[in-house]
């Protein structure tokens, strides 16, 4: 009776954590109302419940693996696994390990057999981030995979078969790639028959308060901290910036902030200096309460600017200004800098 009690609970327990998990990567928490990012979301959703392979393009910290983190939630497969592996996170023959597992003796540290992660995905999904950087001999195995869903182990003449869904991702033009004999057209227009491009946060300006205020709240609960206001001169900076890191850059710039943050306040000031807008004489376009006629203001707008400058170097900024290393710092601490 126990047993059956015990197993009730963890059974309980197992569907309130799936149902948990569908919650964090439903599609529903994308967040954004641009054109274009729900028009990668609608796409997301309609190939989702099939068994096509997606390829998802677009550039670095575009939010990739979340998309395909989604597809894998709303799809059949939700049950099983959803792995990931970067396939330029490896060496040719660790990536091959790694993806297709191998024997114990197939090389040298290889002592015992090791599973493959396309072993690992059966009946779930796989996820190829990086996709433009894997070696032309894995592609062609990959390619096999895909095809017939079979693969052999390193070091095995056995073939395996796996039953997984492949969803790639790259930041490169692949098609560039196989002009350069980098990648082969036929994994190209196998793995692309249905391809899904997220849209750069610069070409999404508009949501950057929304995003920021999502990240800002999350990320303060984290940090035990508290936001009750975000300064406008912030979110201007934010808009101005180039973000070539994209949502993930965000991210890492609202947790920074809140770092530097004493109060509830995100302000300008809790941005990198070279965020921070000067007017042409290096006067911050916000204004501040120090007169600007006193000579502390125009030292410190003179340090600000030499920092800047040298990309915070402080080393480069004390020799640029002819003062010693140990009071540039206590003109940082003094000003705040």
């Amino acid at each position: 009776m126990a047993r059956a009690i015990e197993k009730g609970q963890l059974s309980a327990r197992v569907q309130q954590l799936e149902k948990q998990l569908g919650q964090k990567f439903s599609f529903d928490t994308v967040l954004g109302t641009s054109s274009a990012i729900q028009s990668a979301v609608d796409l997301a959703r309609k190939v989702a419940p099939t068994q096509a392979s997606v390829l998802l393009t677009g550039e670095t910290g575009t939010g990739k693996e979340v998309f395909a983190q989604s597809i894998h939630q709303a799809s059949e497969r939700r049950q099983k696994n959803f792995v990931a592996v970067n396939c330029a996170a490896f060496s040719k023959e660790l990536l091959d390990s790694e993806m297709f597992g191998h024997v114990a003796g197939a090389f040298t540290g290889a002592t015992k057999d090791k599973k493959g992660l396309f072993e690992e995905a059966h009946g779930g999904t796989i996820f190829l981030d990086e996709l433009g950087e894997m070696p032309l001999d894995l592609q062609a195995k990959l390619l096999r995979v895909l095809e017939s869903g079979e693969y052999n182990r390193v070091g095995d003449s056995k073939r395996m078969k796996s039953d997984v869904r492949v969803i790639a991702a790259t930041n490169r033009d692949l098609k560039d790639s196989i002009r350069e004999g980098h990648f082969r057209s036929d994994l190209f227009y196998r793995i692309s028959a249905f391809q899904i491009e997220l849209p750069s946060l610069r070409n999404r300006k508009e949501e950057i308060e929304v995003l920021t205020w999502h990240f800002a709240r999350t990320l303060a609960a984290r940090l035990v901290k508290k936001v009750s206001h975000i300064r406008p001169a912030f979110l201007e900076a934010l808009k101005q910036h180039s973000f070539p890191g994209n949502i993930r850059e965000l991210k890492n710039l609202v947790e920074r902030a809140l770092i530097l943050m004493d109060g509830d306040v995100l302000d300008v000031d809790h941005l990198p200096l070279e965020m921070q807008p000067l007017n042409r004489f290096g006067i911050p376009t916000e204004g501040e309460q120090t007169s600007e006629t006193s000579l502390a203001f125009a030292e410190k707008e003179h340090i600000r600017k030499i920092l800047i400058q040298t990309k915070g170097n402080k080393t480069e900024t004390a020799r640029l200004l002819h003062i010693a290393l140990t009071t540039l710092y206590r003109k940082l601490e003094e000003y705040k800098l």
